[in-house]
């Protein structure tokens, strides 16, 4: 098959992650659409798009970049080669790479980012904690365990479904079997709330948040923002190259990497 024009590559991701499905506050599309007329032979897929992953992307002669989080989120005033988020915006336009994001949309939709979290949980029915009105689709995941399970092996399973060495993990005073677990990608409390649950599967949540879980009677686990986003990308690429065809090639970036490690 032939290479594709940019907007029928766009096309396609708004059909697998639909743009209405998408959070009020977020900044998600084609957020760099090149002045030149654009075919697309490569797609570079990245969590968040640094300068790094930028470099890498121009090394590979990447046509277009799919980021998860939008590298254009706030009104910028201007732009400066001091500045290593501008370097990066300014690269990519002077490379004439095109860039979109999905971000909360390819959370929400069915068969998205929270969906294949939830499938690291275990066995158990699924259903979206913040249904988004006349659509299936939401923000967060209810798992709702076939069978009961303590802590540390619902902890096992999550290390081992993320490929991580450790998580950060809050308890009530009295530990006791999980049957539900509330979960939601990046930074999930919002779509936590008005949701009891046994046990809340996050990135990130703050310290009061936390113990607020806690002395209502559930568990906490955080595996760090991105680390419940990254590993959904070998997936996404997996579909996305179905739907485009074998005359575009579609890659994950080897740089792109969760900030934080542990000391």
């Amino acid at each position: 098959m032939k290479p594709m024009k940019l907007k029928n590559v766009i096309q396609t991701l708004e059909q697998i992650a639909p743009l209405t499905l998408a959070e009020d506050w977020d900044n998600v599309g084609l957020l760099i659409n090149p002045l030149r007329s654009k075919t697309i032979k490569k797609v570079l897929l990245t969590i968040d798009l640094t300068e790094a992953v930028a470099d890498e992307a121009i090394a590979g002669k990447t046509d277009l970049i799919m980021t998860y989080h939008p590298i254009l989120f706030r009104p910028a005033n201007r732009l400066t080669a001091d500045n290593a988020y501008d370097r990066t915006v300014m690269k990519l336009i002077q490379k004439n790479i095109a860039v979109y994001s999905p971000h909360t949309a390819l959370d929400a939709v069915i068969g998205g980012v929270n969906d294949w979290l939830a499938d690291g949980v275990g066995e158990g029915e699924v259903s979206v904690l913040q249904p988004l009105a006349n659509s299936d689709a939401g923000q967060g995941r209810l798992v709702e365990l076939k069978k009961p399970m303590q802590l540390k092996t619902l902890t096992g399973r999550i290390k081992k479904y993320l490929g991580l060495k450790n998580v950060r993990i809050a308890s009530p005073a009295e530990e006791t079997p999980i049957s539900t677990v509330a979960l939601c990608a990046g930074a999930g409390m919002g779509a936590f709330k008005g949701v009891q649950a046994d046990c809340y599967l996050t990135g990130e949540m703050s310290h009061h948040n936390t113990l607020a879980a806690t002395l209502s009677g559930s568990h906490v686990i955080l595996c760090e923002h991105t680390n419940t986003e990254r590993g959904y990308l070998p997936t996404f690429g997996k579909l996305l190259s179905k739907a485009l065809g074998s005359g575009v090639e579609v890659g994950v970036s080897v740089i792109d990497a969760d900030p934080i490690r542990i000391g």
